[in-house]
């Protein structure tokens, strides 16, 4: 199983090199969607493919009925206002954003063109809509919940590593949803009397240090969802490992390539959801006039061969709530 979905994601990957030519051989007539995907063609392309064929299916054709002008943060949230200027300068017909801060940085850029955004943890906090009922202005989409989700994260790590007597927990201080989510588990933490410490990081640069920083003084890993870690995953994986952590992660990319398990919304569903909202904008409606919609599909993903590495012994009764197991 894991042996053909590698091959399917080089298959997309190979696909996702063409997409800027595509890009470029739009006709005037057609609408434009400007993509601003916030890391890597290597984190996002599944997400991104399954927006794609969504809209194949509702008759958008790229390169024939709709051009998509796709661009790659690649983790780095300073390019985020670079791309949405660049797409207000294109005069795009929709807007579509991966997460909070890219979406924030569109939603700055823009108060006229269409913002449609997937995977956003807390946009009424955040600003990003006024309600999720009625979202007002120009912006809409689909919430990840990931702050809602925080505890349970807590609670099933605690299932696989009975013995948590610290907590470690890393996040894109620069986030202020991943933010949000350290803050709430930290709350959870205390609220079980187990001491945790954090590690901050802004920039790629900083994860190194935060991991020499730790040394031994926790026994497991908890990380805040965001492009940043989500550009990172193997390079954090390979650092846990080597310092013998089990990790918690929010989505499953990371249980892929070693993490040790995950709790969080379908990414994928979120992007081909999205997909109907960019349809409904470019048929005449308005962003405002579309409620803002909350995941259906929360997975439990857990990496079993990774768990067998750290000695740790996964409760059957855990391996049969998960929604995959790897192996």
């Amino acid at each position: 199983m894991l042996d053909l979905r590698r091959r399917q994601f080089i298959t997309l990957l190979s696909g996702a090199a063409t997409w800027p030519l595509t890009a470029r051989a739009q006709q005037p007539a057609m609408p434009t969607i400007g993509f601003l995907i916030s890391g890597s063609p290597l984190s996002h392309g599944p997400w991104v493919a399954a927006f794609a064929q969504r809209l194949r299916d509702l008759g958008w054709i790229e390169g024939r009925t709709v051009a998509i002008q796709y661009r790659w943060a690649e983790g780095r949230s300073e390019r985020f206002a670079e791309i949405a200027a660049e797409f207000v300068r294109l005069k795009v017909d929709v807007i579509f954003a991966a997460g909070t801060p890219a979406t924030a940085a569109a939603k700055q850029a823009t108060s006229v063109i269409p913002i449609v955004f997937a995977g956003a943890g807390d946009p009424v906090g955040s600003g990003l809509v006024s309600s999720l009922a009625r979202s007002g202005g120009n912006v809409t989409g689909l919430s990840s919940q990931q702050t809602d989700t925080s505890g349970k994260r807590l609670e099933l790590l605690r299932e696989v590593v009975p013995t948590l007597g610290r907590l470690a927990i890393l996040a894109n201080v620069d986030n202020p949803v991943a933010l949000l989510d350290m803050r709430q588990v930290e709350a959870t933490a205390s609220n079980l009397a187990l001491p945790v410490v954090t590690l901050e990081i802004r920039r790629s640069k900083d994860i190194a240090s935060a991991f020499a920083v730790l040394k031994d003084r926790s026994d497991a890993l908890y990380v805040a969802t965001d492009p940043l870690v989500l550009t990172n995953r193997v390079r954090i994986n390979t650092l846990a490992l080597g310092a013998r952590l089990p990790t918690m992660y929010g989505s499953r990319e990371y249980v892929d390539v070693g993490g040790l398990m995950s709790y969080g919304p379908n990414y994928s569903d979120l992007f081909r959801r999205a997909a109907d909202y960019v349809d409904k904008i470019l048929r005449g409606s308005k962003p405002g006039d579309i409620p803002v919609e909350q995941p259906t599909k929360f997975d439990l993903v857990i990496n079993l061969t990774t768990a067998q590495v750290l000695g740790l012994t996964v409760p059957p009764t855990l391996l049969a709530r998960a929604d995959e197991v790897i192996e």
